[in-house]
């Protein structure tokens, strides 16, 4: 997988964001979702966020990531959210993946990797796919531990 590593100020803005898709997913966990969140940034300011809501709507589409990226469209008036870094707990699954290339998400920084779903270069790569005509920069790993805590505390609960 390419991972890109940073100079140290954008790994520290990069906890920064992953900090707050941690409360997001918190909120979820607390909701009886899926502690999974998101967050999009453009020029260091958060324009959207979003946490699981798949059980609360009954909609299998309503992940984290795909509820961030609907909300920063209508913030930004457009589908193409050119410039923007998608911030998220978990390496996305291949729907959230397919939703970044579309909306052409500049990069992706995500916590835990997912070893079941993961389509950020686990299981398959969808962000990076040369057959597509847009590709995004990935770096993994941020707050891994922090972000995989939380999803194993939740089903930990549920077992």
């Amino acid at each position: 997988m390419n991972k890109s590593f940073l100079p140290d100020r954008n790994l520290e803005m990069d906890q920064v964001f992953m900090e707050q898709a941690i409360l997001e997913a918190g909120e979820a966990a607390r909701e009886g979702e899926v502690p999974i969140g998101a967050v999009i940034v453009i020029n260091d300011k958060i324009i959207a966020k979003a946490h699981n809501l798949r059980e609360t709507t009954g909609d299998p589409t309503a992940h984290a990531e795909v509820l961030a990226i609907r909300e920063a469209a209508k913030v930004k008036r457009h589908w193409r959210l050119l410039g923007a870094t998608l911030y998220t707990t978990l390496e996305p699954c291949p729907m959230c993946a397919g939703a970044m290339v579309m909306a052409r998400i500049n990069r992706l920084v995500y916590g835990a990797s997912d070893p079941k779903a993961g389509a950020a270069g686990s299981i398959m790569n969808i962000v990076q796919d040369l057959r597509l005509n847009h590709r995004l920069d990935v770096t993994g790993g941020v707050m891994d531990q922090e972000c995989g805590f939380l999803l194993k505390d939740f089903f930990k609960g549920k077992r």
